[in-house]
């Protein structure tokens, strides 16, 4: 029980500090602080750190792996808590029927393939699963993610399925690029999406090191673990 009240208090004293710096970064750009959501990245973290985050508020979670996703989600969910999933990682098409029967939002199709069988996963939902595609910035797909003129075709597959709803784009900047750069060429695309799709609004960009780059370029949701949760090595 102490170690539980210490850890709380650590996680708090952290989304103190994170909200502030979110806070901050939208004051400077001139946006209402309700604009930008925060995602607590909790891969790695165990499902006791998941339930204090939302006792102390925390709606939305990111996860990057099916299996430990998967428990997590289904030991907070036995626990009444109930969250947003997000399923940040790269997603394999053979976990597609898992990670759908718990995940709220899908931020890494990355293909048509992949779109097309989360839309057979999906089929017959009464409510579309949200959808992000992964754009890569740098035009680098291997670095994760589509090119520009694969955006679109993604997108047209994505909105093809009743299961599904393309709820916009997510981007991690390149290394060795400044965030700045980064987002102000992810705030192109996602605009030009935005009048294709004029639901596609969500703009999912930065981490703990520029998420205030990030909110400058338009992001609506930051991805937060390591300023919020700690390195992993201090919690063992």
């Amino acid at each position: 029980m102490e170690r539980d009240e210490r850890r709380r208090a650590e996680l708090a004293a952290n989304l103190v500090q994170v909200n502030d710096r979110i806070a901050r970064a939208c004051e400077a750009a001139g946006r209402p602080v309700e604009s930008v959501t925060l995602t607590a990245v909790t891969k790695t973290y165990p499902a006791s750190d998941v339930a204090l985050l939302a006792g102390l508020g925390i709606t939305d979670v990111g996860e990057n792996k099916d299996q430990e996703a998967a428990a997590k989600a289904a030991d907070l969910t036995a626990a009444g808590v109930r969250l947003r999933w997000h399923f940040v990682g790269q997603l394999q098409r053979n976990k597609v029927k898992s990670v759908v029967s718990y995940a709220d939002v899908i931020e890494s199709v990355n293909s048509e393939r992949l779109a097309e069988a989360l839309g057979r996963a999906t089929a017959g939902r009464a409510v579309p699963l949200d959808v992000l595609i992964q754009v890569s910035i740098d035009g680098d797909p291997a670095r994760g993610g589509v090119i520009e003129n694969d955006l679109w075709r993604v997108s047209d597959t994505v909105t093809s399925s009743d299961g599904l709803r393309l709820a916009g784009v997510m981007a991690v900047a390149p290394l060795g690029w400044d965030p700045d750069r980064a987002f102000e060429r992810l705030a192109l695309l996602a605009g030009g999406l935005a009048e294709r799709y004029p639901g596609a609004t969500t703009v999912s960009a930065g981490m703990s090191g520029d998420l205030e780059a990030a909110v400058r370029h338009g992001a609506t949701h930051v991805r937060i673990g390591t300023s919020l949760l700690g390195m992993r090595n201090s919690l063992r």
